[in-house]
């Protein structure tokens, strides 16, 4: 599956709907059939028609049809003339780049937060990960997004904005994959006792030390994350025809 796409194709350019009922409708085909992607209940190659993804969702094909433009704009879906639409597939070779650009990313905001003086205020990151293993939060989403905010204040807290802008599109093109990781409660321990270490290493300027443990976690997070998706694209199995 591809990275989100960041610019407005011809096939993709739709006009908004015609009127906030249909908007209403559209964002709400659009979450489900997100969640439905997300969740494996639609797998990669996955083909269907509008009218056929309209009767499951139990509307019209208006709302459908925007929420299937927003959905291929992002990478998700794939639209071919006469054939349909269909779930695009799942992209590994792309997804270990966008890990190794993360990468390369992170260990440069690192290096920028060391030298900076006075440093950022991290206060909100310390506020989360600097915790009793009590006070630890163990929703998977919740997890996933507190994950998923550390990474990005580290790199925004660098100061500088286009690697905060790249690093946001990186982001959003392994997010599929990466919140698998929270599955399970032990990666979930392991994130936190990964996270304070990488910051404790920050907040007394020990850049190297922070550096490789922040490539560790990366490596071992996208390691878990493939082995999970891989087992999922071989074990799904939808139970229902409704979404």
């Amino acid at each position: 599956m591809k990275a989100p796409a960041t610019q407005t194709t011809a096939a993709s350019a739709k006009e908004p709907p015609a009127n906030p009922r249909d908007l209403t409708r559209s964002e709400i085909a659009y979450r489900r059939l997100k969640a439905a992607i997300f969740d494996f209940v639609l797998l990669p190659g996955d083909g269907f028609t509008e009218s056929d993804m309209a009767e499951r969702l139990g509307m019209s094909r208006t709302p459908v049809r925007e929420a299937l433009f927003r959905l291929e704009l992002e990478g998700y879906v794939k639209v071919a003339f006469r054939s349909g639409w269909s779930v695009a597939p799942f992209d590994f070779r792309k997804l270990e780049e966008l890990y190794d650009l993360r990468v390369m990313l992170e260990c440069a905001a690192v290096d920028r937060l060391c030298t900076q003086d006075p440093m950022p205020d991290l206060g909100l990151l310390k506020a989360t990960w600097l915790v009793a293993e009590k006070e630890r939060k163990t929703e998977t989403a919740e997890v996933a997004a507190l994950d998923e905010a550390f990474h990005a204040t580290l790199v925004s807290a660098a100061g500088n904005l286009q690697m905060t802008r790249v690093h946001a599109e990186v982001t959003d093109g392994i997010r599929i994959v990466r919140r698998l990781d929270f599955t399970q409660p032990p990666r979930i321990a392991a994130t936190y006792d990964e996270h304070a270490k990488i910051l404790r290493a920050i907040l007394a300027r020990r850049a190297d030390p922070a550096k490789l443990m922040l490539r560790t976690h990366i490596e071992a997070s996208k390691a878990e994350v493939r082995k999970i998706t891989i087992h999922k694209l071989h074990s799904a199995r939808p139970a229902s025809t409704d979404l």
